[in-house]
């Protein structure tokens, strides 16, 4: 590859140094965005992003969430949300949760939830753009993109795209998993994105006899993932049956537990 010559006129829509960030909609406010990411699947991204969009809105933020995660949409389950996202002539209208989180998500726009999404990746990456571009967001303080897991394509069409301020990355202790979340936080670090936190999902689980914290997964390593991407922010999820009754009932706006407000007071 050339060496960068920071004239973007000159270098192709491949480069990572050219700069392709987009506009949101011209009647959109949108003060700080914030990408929750990982390398894989099924880490607890969704759940963070709600999480933290709930946390947010507790301490007198507004603030909405963005479900990038195309294929693979959650959030709108986890808010209790069953209504489709309208538009006017001006553009798409976010739906809003019971406490006025503001949401868009491809479950929003389909006939029926379970309706998959069979597309190739420059057609998702472009469905997540128009969800910055068209969509109308009201007055935002803070917004949370729920990334699609990976560093392929629609990651990286995001990164370019999508103004994100910083990004937060969410692991579990078990060492396979930690080692592909690194390849997520090295991508960010060469698309000079700061990372703002890890959140380490499923830390450990609570007995109910006695308290202890018991690390099904064993010893967490977020201090050293921490530490190797230079980042200070740490957060711990539990198993809670508790917290999954409430993401799985709709109601993820009820949530008890402070696993998160330390990292959000960082970021704020």
């Amino acid at each position: 590859m050339a060496e960068c010559t920071h004239d973007c006129g000159s270098c192709g829509e491949d480069c990572a140094q050219r700069d392709m960030r987009k506009a949101p909609h011209e009647l959109s406010k949108i003060k700080k965005v914030i990408g929750i990411v990982s390398g894989k699947g099924g880490v607890g991204k969704s759940l963070t992003s709600a999480m933290l969009a709930v946390t947010a809105e507790r301490n007198g933020f507004r603030t909405a969430i963005l479900d990038a995660d195309i294929t693979g949409p959650s959030i709108p389950k986890m808010f209790g949300i069953t209504e489709k996202a309208m538009g006017t002539e001006l553009g798409i209208l976010p739906v809003k949760s019971k406490k006025g989180i503001e949401i868009m998500s491809m479950n929003l726009l389909l006939e029926e939830d379970t309706d998959p999404v069979i597309w190739r990746g420059p057609v998702i990456a472009g469905a997540v753009l128009q969800f910055w571009t068209d969509v109308i967001w009201n007055d935002v303080d803070y917004m949370f993109v729920d990334m699609p897991p990976g560093t392929g394509d629609v990651p990286l069409s995001i990164y370019q795209s999508i103004p994100l301020d910083g990004i937060i990355v969410v692991t579990t202790p078990q060492d396979l998993v930690s080692m592909i979340v690194l390849k997520a936080a090295h991508m960010a670090e060469k698309m000079n994105i700061p990372i703002l936190g890890i959140v380490e999902n499923m830390s450990y689980v609570v007995c109910p006899d006695c308290g202890k914290k018991i690390e099904i997964f064993g010893k967490s390593r977020v201090g050293e993932l921490a530490a190797e991407v230079g980042c200070k922010n740490v957060a711990h999820i539990p198993f809670d049956p508790a917290l999954t009754k409430c993401a799985d009932s709709g109601l993820i706006e009820l949530f008890e537990g402070d696993y998160l407000d330390e990292l959000f007071r960082s970021i704020e």
